[in-house]
Order: structure tokens, then sequence, then C-alpha cells
């Protein structure tokens, strides 16, 4: 596994797989790597003869009482889970790399990114659009792997590819959850035993929403019971658990043809998301 450490040893590598005939797939991560993101690479091996994932923790989709500083950094254990899964290369860009001196410009986002997320973390995705945004034209690939637990993010990154014409094909992969449900998340690490035992609530929640649907209630109803449930199985804050047309993310109309579930809520220092197609 070649590690890149800049943007020249990117292209280099990039250009010589090129010039073998070699197609390539990219997974962006911010680290702290779990089963989710190796899935991804794994499905990167299968669709291209390269998979590249970059290590990158941008500061860019972090607000300034976010947990930045506090993230988690596990680069020598992140280096030898990607090992493990044999992918091809990592690239390990430098700061500079991604914003130089003078760094001015960024990505302006409108529909299905001002939804949910964006009304509770505004500066998200326009932080996560210019990376992704950059990300791809430094690289090229043909394939960029998402998962779907950041559902919203998928959409918002497509959306963004398809009206600035990135020749790039992004790929939703879909969650990868623990033995209980519980979908993989580098943010789980901050929960205790007791956190993680609430946290498996979410998947069963979501689900239960799915069934009260089709069995005739309201989604109001089933919003407003899924948010009581929440907050009575010990979570301490409930950003919003919500039903949603899949392609717009908002509330369903007479042209909506397929449903998401949707939660993010908070569980001591942890804001927790999950979905589901219902």
């Amino acid at each position: 596994m070649q590690k890149l450490k800049s943007l020249p040893e990117l292209q280099k590598f990039v250009k010589e797989q090129r010039g073998l005939g070699k197609s390539i797939s990219f997974v962006p991560t911010m680290g702290a790597l779990h089963e989710g993101h190796l899935e991804l690479a794994r499905v990167g091996l299968q669709k291209t003869d390269i998979c590249i994932p970059y290590i990158f923790i941008n500061p860019k989709q972090f607000a300034p009482t976010e947990d930045l500083a506090s993230y988690p950094k596990t680069l020598e254990e992140d280096l030898q889970k990607l090992s493990s899964v044999n992918v091809n290369a990592v690239y390990l860009p430098r700061m500079e790399d991604v914003y130089p001196d003078g760094f001015v410009t960024s990505v302006k986002l409108g529909g299905v990114a001002l939804p949910l997320e964006g009304e509770h973390r505004p500066h998200f995705f326009e932080g996560v659009a210019t990376v992704v945004a950059k990300m791809l034209l430094q690289c090229m690939p043909d394939i960029a792997l998402f998962g779907e637990k950041d559902y919203q993010q998928l959409m918002v990154i497509k959306k963004m590819v398809n009206d600035l014409n990135i020749p790039v094909e992004i790929m939703g992969v879909p969650t990868v959850r623990d033995f209980q449900g519980l979908a993989l998340s580098s943010r789980n690490a901050y929960l205790n035993n007791d956190e993680l035992g609430i946290a498996r609530q979410i998947n069963k929640l979501l689900s239960r929403m799915g069934q009260e649907l089709r069995g005739g209630a309201s989604i109001a109803e089933i919003e407003s019971r899924a948010h009581k449930s929440l907050l009575d199985a010990g979570f301490d804050k409930v950003d919003y658990i919500t039903i949603r047309d899949a392609q717009t993310l908002l509330p369903p109309d007479k042209n909506t043809t397929s449903l998401r579930a949707l939660m993010a809520a908070w569980l001591g220092k942890a804001r927790l998301i999950d979905n589901i197609p219902i």
C-alpha cells in the first residue's frame, strides 16, 4: 500500500495507473476508520482496479463549538486497517494541498442541503462539498464511494457533482451496522457502555416508524411518538426524527415516490445520526 503524502504524489500515482489502463475508485474519510469505511474500500476494489481512500480531517465542516480538537485521530491504526483489505494506496494530503494560503473559494449549496442537517449545522455541507469537490478534482477517479449512513451528505454530493459536471460516478454503499443494529460511526467511540445500549435503540425506532406508517398512522403522529421514544430511551436532545421524501428530504407530497426515516440526536457528547428506507 503506497502512502501518497502530497498532491504531487497523488497525481503522479494516478497518472501512472491511468497509463496502465487502470480504473480508479476514491473513498473520502476523516480517519478513525471502522468496518463501514473498510466496506467502502472493499466495494471500491470490486468495482475498479485501484482503490484510493484519503484521510483528511476537514476543519471547514466543524463549527467553532463542535468537536474538531477532540475528533479521534488514529492514523497508524487506520493505515493498518486499510492495508488489511489490500487497498492500493492511501492519500494523506497536507493542509496546504487542500487549503493553500489565501484560499477563499467555497461551494454554495441549496436544495437538498437545506433541510435537516442544513437547519441544525448550517456550516456543515458547504465545508463537506468544498473539500469533496477539491479531492475529486485532484484525483479524478472513476467512482467515489460514500456510506448511506450519511444519507443527506450522499444526496448533496450527488447533486453537486451533477450540477458542476464533475465526471465522477458517486456510489452509495448500504450502512454497516453492529450485531445489534447500531450504525457504525467514528463518534461511537465517545459512547460508554450504558450509552451504547441506549444508542442501539435507534434502528429499532426507525424501523417502527415504517411499520406504523404502513399500519395507517399519520406522519405527524409517528414523528411525535418517535421523538418522545428517543428521550424516554435516554437521549439528551433530539434534533430531528422524521419521515421525508427520499429525493428532496422535504416532507412528502403527492409527487413523492420513496420515503426515508432519518434522525439526529445527542447522547452524552456524541451527536448520532441514522436513517433507513421505509
